[in-house]
């Protein structure tokens, strides 16, 4: 196992060149949370990416958001439970680089598809049950931060269009907000980094 370990270390050091160049090729893995209102939650996502120039780049981020948020039910506040909900989107990230530095801030942006998971309601003052529209929506994000090495630090706003919530005879009964601030830490593999 240790041989394995080892063996995938030498190749992802491998992978690195001595800068961020036009035509690499990078994977990025980052963790982060989701502060809310009346709850929060925790984000995971994998982007491998394109350089299409120096200091430009698309990619593809897979990303999975488990968050623990408020419902606005008719006006009244009421808590639920959200399992994890999943996100595909194409990105653009720019880089604010200069020779030889190895702190790069960035800006970006996306567009993609949010599927949205089952929502379980503690309502406690009414005995209703709900339903929420779980189909998915497309959505974006917008996000800016800085990369350091191949360390990564970032903040982006993921806007995704609200779901419905319905009693159990299909009438509407408020909204349920699929948006949402993420915080992330990462690192990233290939492409180069920043700096001679």
């Amino acid at each position: 196992m240790k041989k394995v370990i080892l063996s995938v270390c030498i190749g992802l050091f491998c992978l690195s060149g001595n800068a961020q160049n036009e035509g690499g090729f990078r994977v990025g893995l980052d963790l982060g949370a989701v502060p809310t209102n009346g709850g929060g939650g925790i984000l995971l996502s994998l982007e491998p990416k394109y350089n299409i120039k120096d200091n430009m780049n698309v990619g593809l981020r897979i990303g999975v958001a488990a968050i623990v948020r408020d419902i606005n039910d008719s006006g009244a506040t009421t808590s639920a439970k959200v399992a994890a909900n999943g996100s595909y989107v194409a990105t653009y990230d720019y880089y604010f680089n200069g020779a030889g530095k190895s702190f790069v801030p960035y800006i970006g942006a996306g567009a993609g598809y949010y599927s949205i998971a089952n929502v379980e309601v503690d309502d406690t003052d009414n005995n209703n049950d709900f339903t929420v529209d779980a189909t998915g929506k497309m959505g974006g994000l917008v996000r800016g931060g800085f990369e350091w090495g191949k360390f990564r630090m970032g903040l982006e706003y993921n806007l995704v269009p609200e779901s419905t919530l319905q009693d159990i005879n299909g009438n509407n009964q408020g909204t349920v907000a699929n948006s949402y601030v993420g915080i992330h830490l990462g690192f990233y593999v290939g492409g180069g980094k920043w700096g001679k």
